[in-house]
């Protein structure tokens, strides 16, 4: 791998212009492609196989004119009269008819139903209830009551919804021409006291995802690394490679879409994950052809050992990240193997660009590369010679005492991890957006004024076609009543039955909201309760809606996770094993990124759920979360690792003890690893400040688990226990040692002149008569 990797080098170095135009040819294809095929991004988060799809299919079959619940681009307009008034009153239903006139000419809208004003949808919708009651020896009072519960006016009269679904196969195809023109009809009907807001499906556009995030996380990275280098130049060099791989990447993603649904918020996790990466591989391999250049003046070789060394880690810290996004594929769940997909594309792109691009512009910048100097670097050295820095301090604290740092580690990680134990799992809901955006205060105008339930509809579907015809009627009421008995029903009514009469759709409107465990069970009980009441009514029912189907993902990425943790864990420890050639550091590798996951999760409970400092309101997790995250850190942590550790492996290869070779990494590679963690947390927290809240709560997570990661594990724990296991530390089967390929990660195939003390020029001869290198 190393020789392989150091030719690479040597040659993008040399033949810079054929590299530079390679890319160049890459970025204008593919942005062109995107450009004249790219299609709309969707949002569904649908899965097939799951209760409630199975559901939904038994409705398209009965009702073949339905659409699906994700597909369905629903939108429904609250409009609240002030305090102690009504929307009655000739003012506000002035108001109210302008506002739906200018609704109404919307482009994408339905020619069918008409919108009406809620007073009297109201009042014609409760007429019709009431007499469909009185024909049918019903209940009046029974249909009094279940006009009540789906009226479109509150019962005070204040607040009115006016509800339509676009006219449009799916939500993605609402152009955001729609969305913009229903922003200013909503802002020019808010006068006079008048309030207006927006909420469900078709909205989604309304929701403004800022673009400063990506250029405040850059920001803070080009400081670190002025820091780090002492260059603008070389500081400039990580920014321009990763962003060259993630606008690659990103426009990739779009192409995509012209073959494949993907999610609208693919593009931003994989810009977060790509940007650090690609800002850290960079770094890496910079930090290493800057040390190198100490031992040589021929930048081409230091290049070639900077990329044969260095980029032989980035290779392996890639793979790992790889690999921990599209195991994802595994869990069955199209749009989260459509997001680990995506983001594990954008990483390959990075780990290229590090390689190929980045030596292609130190050949063409040459002697300019470590340019416009703000600082010199003058480390100051041992009694030896070496180098004597913060790492080295650090490395030695711990090895002082290094069963304390163990122990101090596991127990704060573990105390963080505590909050978990509380871990409520749900998909965003309009309920939970933010404060300030018209989909959360409509949620909330009708949480108040109609219930929360009224957001967190489900449907029964009822299968009669078994059932005498004479029966069918008197058996969906008995379903409608057998719901309406549940704990946690606020009302169940009959919605609809299909022409033949052979099918019907029962409205269940719970007395809680979509993000409250109450719907969740509610949801269960009913279908605890679906055996008896097909018996006794000789039904099949199904439960679906857009309640039922997120919290059947959820369950499903709930239980997807075991195996999803155990197919990562596993390929990257074999992965581990190849690279370091030992059993113990990888297990330790492993256990340690356990401990951080867990912290991180129990941290992210703390804060978003439980509303800790009051940074966020208090609200769900969202249920992909935490397959996501751990795939996400483990394949962060595991490049630490292999940056950090790798360097110990190089020392102890050249015959240093594990006690000098772990002092020996932190001395080469600590002061790179830590600046490469901040530059990572930096970008994942500017992501916070996004109101998307998968985004916000993705960027904290991230932010935080790799401040764990890198600082309390990797540079801590990590070092303590190799420090107590000593040369055990290196341990490997000699059958094992036979079955795994040898790799040279560490370069000891490669010319090191200054470690051998012959002449470059007898290295280089050797290297190229030495047939039996292992790549």
């Amino acid at each position: 791998m190393a020789t392989l990797l150091h030719r690479l080098g040597k040659t993008a170095y040399r033949r810079w212009p054929l590299f530079l135009a390679a890319w160049i040819l890459a970025m204008v294809s593919v942005g062109a492609f995107a450009a004249t095929m790219s299609k709309p991004m969707s949002d569904s988060f649908s899965i097939p196989g799951i209760p409630s799809e199975k559901a939904a299919d038994l409705q398209a079959e009965l009702f073949p004119e339905t659409v699906g619940a994700f597909d369905q681009a629903t939108v429904k307009v609250v409009v609240a009269a002030p305090e102690g008034t009504t929307l009655a009153e000739p003012t506000y239903a002035a108001q109210v008819d302008d506002l739906i006139a200018a609704l109404a000419a919307l482009p994408q809208m339905p020619t069918e139903p008409p919108l009406v004003n809620p007073v009297q949808a109201a009042d014609t919708q409760r007429e019709q209830i009431v007499q469909g009651a009185t024909e049918s020896g019903g209940s009046v009072t029974e249909a009094r009551a279940n006009a009540d519960a789906i009226s479109p006016l509150s019962e005070d009269g204040r607040v009115g919804t006016i509800s339509w679904a676009f006219d449009v196969d799916t939500v993605a195809d609402v152009e955001p021409t729609t969305i913009e023109q229903l922003k200013e009809v909503m802002a020019d009907a808010s006068t006079d006291g008048l309030t207006v807001e927006a909420n469900g499906s078709g909205t989604t556009g309304m929701a403004e995802i800022g673009g400063t995030s990506e250029l405040i996380g850059i920001g803070v990275a080009l400081i670190v690394l002025i820091l780090t280098f002492g260059s603008l130049i070389a500081a400039g060099l990580p920014i321009i490679t990763a962003m060259v791989g993630v606008g690659l990447g990103i426009t990739g993603i779009t192409a995509m879409t012209a073959f494949t649904d993907i999610g609208s918020t693919t593009p931003m996790l994989a810009t977060m994950i790509g940007l650090a990466v690609g800002i850290d591989y960079a770094l890496f391999i910079l930090a290493r052809y800057r040390s190198e250049l100490q031992h040589t003046d021929d930048r081409e070789e230091a290049v070639g050992i900077a990329v044969g060394t260095a980029g032989s880690a980035v290779v392996f810290a890639g793979l790992t990240v790889i690999i921990a996004l599209t195991a994802l594929l595994l869990v069955g769940i199209p749009f989260l193997a459509s997001m680990g997909v995506a983001a594990a594309a954008t990483v390959l792109v990075a780990v290229l660009v590090a390689l190929t691009l980045l030596p292609a512009i130190l050949g063409m910048t040459k002697s300019k590369a470590f340019g416009g100097r703000v600082r010199h670097y003058r480390p100051a050295r041992e009694s030896s010679g070496l180098i004597l820095n913060n790492g080295v301090r650090w490395a030695r604290f711990i090895a002082r005492a290094p069963v304390a740092f163990v122990i101090v580690s596991v127990l704060g990680l573990g105390a963080l991890a505590l909050p978990l134990q509380s871990l409520h799992l749900a998909f965003p809901s309009d309920s939970t957006a933010a404060t300030d955006t018209t989909q959360r205060q409509a949620s909330d105008l009708v949480a108040d004024a109609f219930g929360p339930g009224r957001d967190a509809p489900m449907l029964l579907v009822v299968d009669a076609r078994d059932v005498a015809e004479a029966d069918r009627g008197t058996a969906f009421g008995d379903v409608a009543a057998w719901a309406s008995g549940q704990e946690g029903v606020a009302n169940a009514q009959v919605a609809g039955t299909n022409e033949d009469g052979t099918g019907a759709q029962i409205l269940v409107t719970p007395a809680t909201g979509p993000e409250n465990t109450a719907t969740e069970d509610l949801l269960t009980d009913l279908r605890d309760g679906q055996p008896d009441i097909e018996d006794r009514t000789g039904t099949t029912i199904g439960v679906t809606g857009l309640t039922a189907i997120t919290t059947d993902v959820s369950e499903r990425l709930s239980s997807a996770l075991p195996l999803y943790l155990a197919v990562v864990v596993g390929l990257a420890f074999i992965l581990l094993m190849i690279v370091f050639r030992s059993i113990l550091v990888p297990l330790t590798a492993t256990l340690g990124f356990l401990l951080s996951v867990l912290a991180t999760l129990g941290a992210t409970v703390a804060v978003f759920q439980e509303g800790l400092f009051g940074i966020v309101e208090g609200q769900p997790i969202v249920s992909f979360m935490p397959i996501f995250l751990i795939g996400l850190v483990f394949g962060l942590a595991m490049d630490y690792q292999v940056f950090l550790v790798t360097r110990m492996r190089e020392a102890h290869v050249h015959g240093m003890s594990t006690h000098d070779a772990v002092v020996d990494g932190f001395r080469n590679s600590a002061r790179v690893v830590a600046a490469a963690a901040v530059i990572m947390i930096s970008v994942f927290a500017a992501f916070v400040l996004i109101d998307e809240p998968i985004i916000k709560s993705m960027g904290f997570a991230l932010a935080v688990a790799v401040f764990f990661d890198a600082f309390i594990v990797r540079m801590t724990l990590i070092p303590a226990l190799m420090f107590l296991m000593g040369e055990k530390a290196w341990w490997l089967p000699a059958w094992l040692d036979k079955i795994l390929p040898n790799v040279d990660v560490e370069g000891e195939k490669l010319p090191r002149p200054h470690l051998t003390g012959r002449s470059l020029e007898d290295e280089l001869e050797d290297l190229d008569e030495d047939s039996s290198v292992k790549v």
